[in-house]
């Protein structure tokens, strides 16, 4: 990791731990608390989702049911085994189940599904997060149809924001590795990236389970932050939730998703008295960005200060270039 990351990553994890200090002391109360534990755990989702989507250009809609498959297995270590361990060891071993099962699901999904490309591939997900539904909802060993109670409240902000962190920090190191740069190439140009000898439906698998990892430990951390589980919970409205943070913050780029991530949580709290509401302004909005800003507001560019720097540079430049051929 770089000078520049690093800075960056002791910055995040600085700016967690003052704003735990600032709900532990209360000044942030517990309705502030929950929607930045929810963000942090929106952030997870939308960061795993590009890694798949935007990273290596498939087109996924079955991001719930990874969610759910993580969410389910890690609340039967926490409630059903009866594991003799310490809170925080429990909860960081039910974490790891939820992912790992997760990225099994992903693995053996990915196998047939990635060999489908474009609307096949997002018809096949889709298909799979709903039978992932119906199954935990016929499922009397984790309450079927009634739901998961009794769930333990392990989640609070500091663990959802730290796994947030640590999210990203590793996709991002993924996305500058060699096996992010052969996924970014199948991005590009699949048949130019076989040609060049790169496996593409390895990497294609590679990158459906780990985002299917992330999703499962995502889904985990919100099941030990509701205390509920249910399976209406992870419907095809959940994928479109997090696919519209990708969306929106622009496929590829992972400062768009935790930007997109951000905003859609603040604005999901704000719609929150027009529930029946919600998805028709979600759908709106998925409109509105396709026709104006189809890029998303990132695009594939990551947000910098370098970048920000770069821009104003450009700025200035041109009102000068402006202003001499004003005066010529």
């Amino acid at each position: 990791m770089d000078k520049k990351r690093l800075i960056v990553v002791v910055g995040a994890i600085a700016l967690g731990i003052i704003l735990q200090l600032l709900i532990w002391n209360g000044v942030l109360n517990a309705y502030y608390a929950q929607v930045l534990t929810m963000m942090s755990i929106f952030i997870i989702m939308a960061t795993s989702l590009n890694l798949i989507n935007g990273i290596t250009g498939q087109f996924s809609l079955g991001h719930a049911g990874f969610a759910a498959v993580g969410g389910y297995f890690s609340a039967i270590i926490t409630t059903r085994l009866q594991l003799p361990l310490p809170a925080p060891i429990l909860f960081t071993v039910s974490l790891l189940v939820g992912g790992c099962v997760a990225a099994l699901a992903g693995f053996l999904i990915g196998l047939p599904t990635l060999r489908l490309k474009g609307d096949y591939l997002a018809i096949a997900t889709l298909g799979f997060g709903e039978i992932i539904r119906v199954l935990f909802l016929n499922w009397k060993y984790v309450g079927a149809a009634a739901g998961m109670w009794g769930i333990p409240g392990y989640t609070n902000f500091l663990w959802a924001y730290m796994l947030a962190v640590l999210t990203v920090v590793y996709i991002v190191h993924f996305m500058n590795s060699s096996h992010g740069r052969a996924c970014i190439s199948i991005r590009e140009d699949e048949i130019a990236a076989e040609t060049m000898g790169i496996n593409t439906t390895k990497y294609k698998v590679m990158a459906f389970t780990f985002g299917a990892f992330f999703a499962g430990v995502g889904g985990a951390v919100l099941g030990h932050l509701i205390r509920l589980l249910h399976p209406a919970t992870f419907s095809m409205t959940f994928s479109v939730e997090i696919l519209l943070m990708v969306v929106l913050g622009g496929l590829g780029s992972i400062t768009g998703s935790i930007s997109a991530a951000i905003l859609l949580t603040f604005v999901s709290e704000a719609l929150r008295r027009f529930n029946e509401l919600r998805m028709v302004i979600y759908a709106l909005m998925l409109i509105g960005i396709m026709l104006f800003r189809p890029q998303g507001l990132f695009g594939r560019k990551e947000f910098s200060l370098d970048l920000l720097t770069n821009s104003k540079l450009n700025f200035k430049s041109s009102k000068n270039r402006g202003g001499e051929h004003a005066d010529s």
